[in-house]
């Protein structure tokens, strides 16, 4: 297993405030390495940064020559004097974790107005594409697209809360997504949070990839289908989510990754 890296998601990474949690970022992990080990190259690209917990997981696999850009209106917070706070905490994040932010790969604005040739001019086309921007059906619709359009043909689409009934068009979003290009995509793995998504063609290169994944291996795998693709379901049974919980609120953080062993 990744013992440095693992140490990174558990510890360092859970010092930023954030979303993305312990077992999409194992799924992250375990997709970028496949996608190294089978020299399936690409840009990386994240709409949606907040304060950089994924942002900064994806700098911290890649090597140097992976280019990784993140698009966010980062608006979030504000001074007395009314500037977001967002842009600057998320630059001392990377200062702090010794991975500085790599501004010329920064685009700060509206997702849904951007065209593939920007994503394109500055990383080449994607191995990776996380949407985790606007909920909006709009958003989802706009984003995905751009996705599509920058994507290499491995590349994988991951999307964030496919299933929360607190974003209910996020999930149409997705299943629209799915449905117009049911000839050429197809999901491969779901999480409690996420749905990974690849072409048709290299559907059974990520399934397998992700039944392989050694650090993956903590997690019952249940094989579900969705939109007539075979998926890997990920369940992470809730009594280990109490213990993890419980240990990162006791002070016990740097004994949590024990628990996803």
């Amino acid at each position: 297993m990744n013992a440095h890296l693992r140490k990174f998601i558990f510890n360092d990474l859970q010092t930023i405030e954030g979303y993305i949690d312990p077992p999409d970022a194992l799924v992250f992990l375990s997709l970028l390495q496949a996608q190294t080990n089978n020299a399936l190259e690409g840009g990386i690209a994240e709409i949606g940064v907040f304060y950089g917990r994924s942002y900064f997981l994806f700098r911290k696999i890649s090597d140097d020559s992976d280019k990784v850009l993140a698009i966010d209106l980062f608006d979030i917070g504000q001074t007395e004097d009314g500037v977001p706070t967002q842009y600057g905490r998320f630059v001392d994040n990377g200062r702090r974790l010794g991975l500085p932010v790599e501004e010329d790969l920064i685009i700060k604005g509206d997702s849904t107005r951007l065209r593939a040739d920007e994503i394109v001019s500055k990383i080449g086309r994607t191995r990776f594409f996380s949407i985790d921007g606007g909920h909006m059906l709009h958003h989802i619709a706009a984003d995905s697209t751009l996705a599509t359009e920058t994507l290499a043909d491995h590349g994988v689409i991951a999307f964030d809360d496919t299933f929360n009934p607190a974003w209910p068009e996020v999930t149409v979003g997705v299943s629209d997504f799915l449905r117009e290009r049911k000839d050429t995509f197809s999901t491969f793995c779901m999480t409690k949070y996420k749905t990974y998504v690849c072409r048709r063609e290299f559907h059974e290169f990520y399934l397998d990839a992700i039944a392989k994944a050694p650090d993956l291996l903590a997690f019952e795998h249940v094989e579900t289908e969705f939109l007539g693709s075979k998926v890997a379901r990920l369940h992470n049974p809730m009594n280990r989510r109490m213990v993890y919980e419980l240990m990162m609120r006791s002070g016990m953080g740097a004994f949590s990754e024990r628990v996803y062993r």
